[in-house]
């Protein structure tokens, strides 16, 4: 039992500038509040030197708040910072009002925005490990110990029992997460004996990676103008000609100080990222903080180990901006290293698509094959991997089929079938594929 100030969508917004501390800007933080279905009543901001140990904000700020609250009615304070336990819950017994921290709100959208099943179980673990170091006000309407034969209340008991009531839940869903990993796991050796790549979407929250999704695959996913309106990861097969088929993955978007219990309750859904052959970090090319953006995404893919992934930055909402249209930018060796591009128009996705065909086809060669009539198993292999590019029938009823592939594969899949190179390759390796042969004229997913 919780006895809490009741709280309405009212809220009063509190966010300073500490000099030696936590960058959350106030813009955001309002973006996310809305997002979570508050409605902002008043903002509160200021300057410190440092935290203050007892409300963090300071006494007179705490008061200021108060005030605020206790005028317009507002039934929730809303902290653009992380509050202790303590700093929370002596908050809330000065304004008499609900208080949220920063991660308390993000870990509310996530309630919300979760649909799958993996996704509320992710999200019941964030908020178990967040809920478990702030137990005790739950009980304070109980009496406390006090010390002495006799004076022991019922509040200690029952705060041992929530504790490893608490455990045992997290440790269950901890079991059925690990899982869900393993069976994410085989779906990802599938994929790689099929040699369907994996690309996967990453970015700061709201950088229009749904929508972009949505253009290249149809899948119609929701896309709105919100922080983390998707929460739960998509797949989709699409085609790439000259690449064949990918698998692409729309994530959760990431954030600045994006909680740990989150980073840590949804890794089994970060590693789509971890594992991915390629990733594709879309950005707001509008956004004026787009490099800390950058260096944030660039902070938890490297929490996750997902900083030894090759990557491609998609420069997204140039419609937004005054000048500039579409076009890619490459690196000294030749490889494109960034798009420019507007999800929202379609403009540039044609480049798009030749530059992540480009990078998927490092590594690929162009060869041709002549295969006995008795090699149908490998050539229906090859099938199976898209890498036939054209073939044509024999008159001794062989085949003749142009290949992109990557050497050692084709090696191993024509010893496999009781053939030498030598015999089957016609004309021999032509060598890595151009970017020109890799992009192609007019590809589409």
């Amino acid at each position: 039992m919780f006895e809490r100030p009741r709280s309405n969508s009212q809220a009063i917004l509190v966010s300073l500038d500490f000099l030696h501390g936590e960058d959350n800007p106030l813009e955001e933080f309002e973006l996310l509040a809305r997002s979570a279905g508050a409605e902002p009543s008043a903002v509160i901001s200021g300057r410190r030197a440092e935290p203050e140990p007892r409300y963090l904000i300071g006494k007179g700020k705490a008061e200021e708040v108060r005030d605020a609250a206790r005028r317009t009615g507002a039934g929730l304070v809303l902290v653009n910072h992380e509050l202790t336990p303590s700093q929370e819950r002596n908050l809330e017994r000065l304004c008499e009002v609900r208080v949220l921290d920063r991660s308390g709100l993000i870990l509310d959208i996530f309630a919300q925005r979760a649909q799958t099943f993996e996704g509320k179980l992710q999200v019941e673990l964030a908020q178990l490990e967040h809920l478990s170091t702030r137990l005790v006000r739950g009980w304070s309407h109980l009496e406390r110990q006090k010390g002495g034969i006799g004076l022991r209340g019922p509040g200690e008991t029952q705060l041992e029992t929530d504790r490893r009531l608490i455990g045992v839940r997290m440790k269950h869903i901890r079991a059925r997460l690990e899982k869900v990993r393993r069976q994410r796991e085989q779906g990802r050796r599938r994929r790689r004996r099929a040699a369907q790549p994996t690309i996967s979407l990453v970015g700061y929250t709201n950088a229009g990676k749904s929508t972009l999704f949505n253009r290249l695959t149809g899948a119609g996913t929701y896309a709105a103008d919100q922080l983390f309106a998707t929460l739960d990861p998509t797949h989709r097969m699409v085609e790439l000609p000259g690449a064949g088929r990918v698998v692409l993955v729309d994530t959760v978007g990431f954030i600045r100080n994006l909680p740990h219990e989150l980073v840590a309750a949804f890794r089994a859904t970060l590693e789509e990222s971890r594992l991915a052959d390629l990733l594709i970090h879309v950005t707001d090319a509008h956004e004026p903080e787009r490099q800390e953006q950058v260096a944030q995404v660039e902070a938890v893919l490297e929490e996750i180990g997902a900083d030894g992934v090759p990557l491609l930055e998609v420069c997204n909402k140039i419609d937004l901006l005054e000048e500039g249209g579409p076009r890619v930018e490459y690196d000294s060796g030749g490889e494109p290293v960034r798009v420019w591009i507007s999800a929202r128009t379609g403009a540039g996705l044609d480049l798009l698509r030749e530059a992540v065909a480009s990078r998927l086809h490092r590594g690929l060669g162009a060869f041709r094959l002549e295969l006995p009539p008795a090699a149908g198993r490998l050539r229906a292999r090859l099938h199976e991997l898209q890498a036939v590019q054209s073939e044509e029938s024999l008159a001794d009823g062989g085949w003749r089929l142009e290949l992109l592939i990557e050497p050692a594969r084709l090696d191993s899949l024509i010893r496999e079938a009781g053939l030498e190179p030598d015999e089957v390759i016609g004309g021999g390796w032509e060598g890595p594929v151009s970017r020109a042969v890799a992009g192609g004229g007019g590809n589409t997913f």
